[in-house]
């Protein structure tokens, strides 16, 4: 198992972008890593074990084999909030795979160089997140900061319960993000299916039984 991610709370957000922040830790790092913000919070989840690899690609991949094209892994996303007329950073993710709505256009581009790597968290229309030993982080800030976002559907792999979840209906509350929930779960356990709402197919969950 992973060690434990790091999590650094931002005391006073307004005097740094937590995307420098985020830069300057990772150049800090003699690791790599790839830090995530969420909540006021810097996390630095731990490194991937192999299961968690082999769990994510095999997921993304259901989803691209069914003619999802716009699956994938990889790329960062951010949530901006205008605060007094300025465009503050609300939130950082780098989903483990996801969906996007539509392939990103020249002003996602444009969105992207500005904010320094990372495209409108808007571009998500599925997110899927597998658990290391940061089970708090992904049931927790990120699940929040997911429904807070507006993104449709949350996909959540608890290894710790040996549990497979899909959230959906998101309840965004823009004044108080953490108040942000999913209004319908539905769950499985490995080996059997999880269906999914229109238009993705149920998601084989025979990968976590190893």
């Amino acid at each position: 198992m992973a060690a434990d991610p790091i999590t650094e709370p931002v005391n006073k957000p307004h005097e740094q972008d937590p995307i420098d922040l985020l830069i300057a830790i990772e150049e800090a790092s003699e690791a790599p890593i790839r830090p995530e913000y969420f909540e006021g919070m810097v996390v630095v989840p731990p490194q991937p074990d192999f299961e968690h690899g082999d769990v994510i690609f095999d997921l993304a991949f259901q989803l691209r084999s069914a003619g999802l094209r716009l699956a994938g892994m990889g790329m960062g996303f951010r949530t901006g909030v205008d605060t007094n007329g300025k465009d503050e950073t609300r939130s950082l993710a780098i989903p483990d795979f996801y969906v996007l709505r539509r392939k990103p256009t020249e002003l996602d581009e444009a969105y992207r160089k500005v904010h320094k790597g990372w495209y409108p968290m808007d571009l998500l229309a599925l997110v899927g997140e597998v658990t290391s030993s940061n089970h708090e982080t992904d049931t927790g800030p990120k699940y929040r900061s997911y429904a807070a976002a507006g993104v449709p559907v949350y996909v959540l792999v608890n290894r710790e319960e040996n549990r497979v979840y899909v959230h959906t209906n998101p309840v965004a509350d823009q004044d108080e993000p953490r108040k942000s929930f999913y209004r319908t779960t539905s769950t499985a356990t490995p080996g059997e299916k999880l269906p999914l709402p229109d238009p993705y197919p149920p998601l084989d969950t025979s990968a976590l039984l190893g």
